[in-house]
């Protein structure tokens, strides 16, 4: 497997919020409003984050000589899991962007600022998630071989 590109998880990102947000004002036109984000999921997003990383320095520390022993097939499953939590935090920083893209005219009303705040956090812990999934695939990059090969491979392919 390739390592994933920024380029992609950004247009990923970027069209999912114009997309949900064009979706989210049809619905609140048609008298639909949709919650926005709630806490808990933004203390899910940084445990889930914290779990890649962790996941991940185990493969870091083998890597550097610090572990001696690694299963070869733990290293792929969390190579596979750092691409999963880049793609998952991509996409979910798109959709709590597109709800605060949607009350942003309607910050005045006390509920609609809570929505917006709420929203914007979990941006931020959506694009943590997506960020520490990148990081973690970088741990499971191979060092290039000794003959002079151009790009080194993930560990786990």
């Amino acid at each position: 497997m390739r390592r994933t590109r920024v380029r992609t998880l950004a247009g990923l990102t970027i069209l999912v919020a114009v997309g949900g947000a064009a979706i989210l004002r049809l619905l609140e036109g048609r008298g639909t409003y949709l919650p926005g984000a709630a806490w808990v999921e933004v203390v899910a997003l940084v445990l889930l984050a914290g779990l890649v990383l962790w996941a991940g320095w185990g493969v870091r520390a083998y890597l550097k000589g610090d572990r001696p022993e690694l299963d070869g097939l733990r290293a792929a499953r969390t190579f596979a899991m750092a691409k999963a939590a880049a793609y998952t935090g991509a996409l979910l920083a798109g959709r709590y962007a597109a709800a605060v893209i949607v009350v942003l005219p309607q910050l005045e009303v006390e509920a609609r600022r809570a929505q917006a705040v709420v929203s914007g956090v979990a941006v931020v812990a959506a694009v943590g998630l997506a960020v520490v999934g990148l990081v973690v695939e970088k741990f499971c990059q191979l060092p290039p071989p000794e003959d002079g090969a151009e790009d080194a491979e993930p560990l786990a392919s």
